[in-house]
């Protein structure tokens, strides 16, 4: 399984009219970070794995801000690379360029939100992208790729367009437990754009 995976702006997607947009911005929580990993990425694609990897520990379990300039230094340097490079990564404008063509790219196939998995064949064919999955405790190994067989499998039924699994109260509680440190690490409101 080969997955060539790009970078998606929910910051620009949630963007209130009249904000900037924030490639306009010195420095925006995700799209700053997405040129960390753009710049990374030029020299090896597994160092922005590494990074999306870091960052994302760093912000979903560990309730750190690494949408902040200091902190994401601090995980580069943990992840033995230079923290320099935050700093490089905002010196050098095409970042933004990189940050935008896969976003508009994006959007232009329909996405909205994260994770949108394009499929080869997608700009000739509509059906060949999805929203999802959306889970909490993501299986490893053998049961990911099963779950990945099933998500291809949707791309057979070209107007199945959506299936969710009923929440019961215990399973609320479960995610709100899990995004805990995520909730109280962002310095962001979120923004629930019903889905198209």
């Amino acid at each position: 399984l080969e997955v060539d995976w790009r970078f998606f702006s929910l910051e620009e997607v949630n963007r209130l009219e009249g904000k900037k947009h924030p490639w306009e911005r010195e420095w925006s929580y995700g799209w700053s970070m997405m040129r960390v990993g753009a710049l990374l990425k030029r020299e090896d694609p597994a160092l922005n794995d590494a990074w999306y990897l870091k960052a994302g520990t760093a912000l979903h379990v560990e309730g750190r801000k690494p949408h902040e300039p200091d902190v994401a230094r601090a995980l580069l340097a943990e992840m033995d690379l230079d923290p320099g490079i935050v700093d490089e990564a905002l010196a050098d404008v095409t970042t933004h360029d990189d940050v935008r063509a896969d976003h508009e790219r994006v959007v232009g196939l329909g996405g909205w939100g994260v994770p949108t998995l394009v499929f080869p064949g997608a700009e000739e064919d509509e059906s060949r992208k999805l929203f999802g999955p959306v889970l909490i405790d993501p299986p490893t190994g053998d049961a990911a790729l099963r779950l990945w067989d099933l998500m291809v499998g949707w791309l057979e039924f070209p107007h199945l367009f959506e299936v969710q699994r009923p929440k019961t109260p215990g399973d609320l509680a479960e995610v709100a437990e899990v995004f805990r440190p995520y909730l109280e690490a962002r310095d962001w409101q979120a923004v629930a754009n019903p889905t198209p």
